[in-house]
């Protein structure tokens, strides 16, 4: 191919939510540098929340994100308790757990079946993916719908849930109340364990990434609304001790922080969490990953629609042990007084850990928020995946280049943002 200059624009990534660019510089036959500019405007959540109560954050953040709003919830209220001394009663904890569990179920089908699947059954979007496997389409609009009915009954309402607040709920179900949704969620399971079944017949390019990797860890089960943090490289260590290894940095070409694990490049997310819980899945999920074609680690970025089918296998696994095993709390919340402090907690959203910290005075007033989400962590990642991938495909035209640039963005499920969709493609051959 000639290596002149060129530019390449892609008019709208419709299938990962945020607006972004992607510049690809190519010189004498090598990559030079791939850079993820995200352009939009800061939101200004962290200094939304200064100055407010601590009982607040549950609801503020919520609206960062549509799509996984109890992860955002889940980390402000760990990380709240945490700086509060506050332990929720087993039976708060549990229900949390399931609330959560009917995140990673509607997330999770949303992006298996509307935004990953038309990708490699080679169609624009699910819309017209649907005109030839109507099937594929409404079996994963009917495990979301399961999951949303647990964010609905739990939490308020699917979007943005408002029955969350610091030390527990304002309610709580009876498991009268549960029951309905654990028959819709055995439908679901019927459901899910065919999708990964279909989905171990796709076309995966080859791939394996190099990063550390880091996720949340619980002994004694696949970690999900919380727990401690642990990393390829053999470090585990409190969410206190976050920011002592990762830390974030400006980059020129973006608005967006770059995350760094001590210094390096490093991954959280599906394939993070697999790799290093599998172990914990449950056996049904487990025996679903090895029928499936998946070992006890995944490294290949295009494999992680697997790792997502068998994780979503083992939420509604979870969900429905959870309502079988559920007792209606005496209380729907923990008595919390604020205190003055720092706090740290984390969780699993859907696209890998999530981080939050605050600190009060003895009035409950936040003096300082941070978050660090997912895709800023994993920037640096894809980033340099961005590279290896073009890199072994400069034979391929710019039409076809731009196409797998965006499936191998679109493997992280990126949420650049809730907003308009749109990706710019910048490749520049000389």
């Amino acid at each position: 191919m000639s290596h002149r200059s060129r530019q390449l624009r892609v008019s709208s990534l419709a299938r990962v939510e945020g607006e972004g660019a992607l510049r690809v510089v190519v010189a004498d036959g090598a990559v030079e540098r791939a850079e993820l500019n995200i352009y939009e405007p800061p939101r200004f959540f962290e200094a939304l929340l200064r100055g407010r109560a601590f009982t607040e954050p549950p609801d503020i953040t919520a609206r960062i994100c549509g799509i996984c709003p109890v992860a955002y919830q889940t980390s402000a209220c760990n990380a709240l308790e945490q700086l509060c001394g506050v332990d929720l009663d087993p039976p708060l904890a549990a229900l949390r757990r399931l609330l959560y569990c009917g995140e990673w179920i509607s997330s999770h089908a949303l992006h298996i079946h509307l935004l990953h699947l038309p990708d490699f059954l080679g169609y624009p979007d699910a819309v017209t993916l649907a005109t030839d496997h109507r099937d594929l389409v409404e079996r994963g609009l009917a495990v979301k719908k399961a999951g949303n009915g647990l964010l609905e009954l739990i939490g308020g309402r699917p979007i943005h849930p408002i029955n969350v607040r610091v030390g527990g709920f304002y309610s709580v179900p009876s498991p009268a109340d549960l029951a309905p949704l654990a028959e819709q969620l055995r439908g679901a399971l019927d459901s899910a364990i065919s999708t990964a079944r279909r989905a171990s017949t796709l076309d995966f390019p080859d791939l394996e990434l190099d990063h550390h990797l880091l996720a949340a860890d619980d002994p004694a089960r696949y970690a999900i609304e919380t727990g401690r943090i642990h990393t390829s490289t053999g470090l585990a260590f409190p969410a206190s001790e976050f920011t002592d290894h990762v830390s974030e940095r400006q980059v020129p070409h973006s608005t967006a922080l770059h995350a760094t694990l001590d210094g390096g490049p490093y991954l959280t997310g599906p394939l993070a969490r697999y790799t290093l819980n599998s172990a914990r899945l449950s056996p049904l999920a487990r025996q679903v990953a090895a029928e499936i074609g998946l070992g006890a680690e995944c490294r290949n970025p295009f494999r992680s629609i697997l790792v997502r089918a068998v994780e979503v296998v083992y939420a509604i696994e979870e969900a429905v042990r959870l309502i079988g095993d559920y007792e209606r709390p005496p209380r729907p919340s923990m008595p919390v007084v604020p205190r003055a402090g720092v706090g740290h907690g984390v969780s699993e959203a859907p696209r890998g850990l999530l981080y939050h910290s605050y600190e009060t005075g003895d009035d409950g007033i936040i003096h300082s928020a941070t978050i660090i989400p997912p895709t800023s962590q994993n920037q640096a990642a894809i980033e340099a995946d961005l590279r290896r991938v073009v890199a072994a495909h400069l034979d391929l035209d710019d039409a076809a280049l731009t196409t797998l640039c965006e499936r191998t963005i679109r493997n992280y499920d990126p949420c650049i943002s809730c907003s308009a969709h749109f990706l710019e493609l910048d490749l520049e051959r000389r």
